[in-house]
């Protein structure tokens, strides 16, 4: 699929896939991947076993995410090149949507 054809499919993202390509900027497991998305939303997220397993399968036969090792029995992966503009973008639009609304609510925000 071509960039064009990611940038439809994936965009906006949902709050789980932003969050698994957020946590492989560095390399990571499943498991890791879990635990870190807890600890930086502030256990706001917690994402199971099949979710996770789920998305990372769609990720990595999309291209968006590359398993780079294996270690005691666990797929460890890492954000491409790919993946990393598409979440650029997302954050980018996150960030718009985030200045439209405290410059519509001001102080209310």
């Amino acid at each position: 699929m071509d960039f064009e054809g990611l940038k439809k499919k994936y965009l906006p993202m949902t709050e789980t896939a932003y969050y698994i390509l957020l946590c492989l900027i560095e390399s990571r497991h499943g498991y890791g991947i879990m635990q870190h998305a807890e600890e930086i939303t502030n256990g706001r997220l917690k994402l199971g076993p099949g979710t996770i397993y789920g998305t990372l399968s769609k990720l990595e036969k999309d291209k968006l995410i590359v398993s780079v090792a294996e270690k005691e029995r666990r797929k460890i992966y890492k954000l491409n090149e790919t993946g990393r503009e598409l979440l650029k973008l997302e954050i980018k639009r996150l960030r718009e949507m985030v200045r439209n609304g405290n410059d519509e609510m001001g102080d209310q925000a």
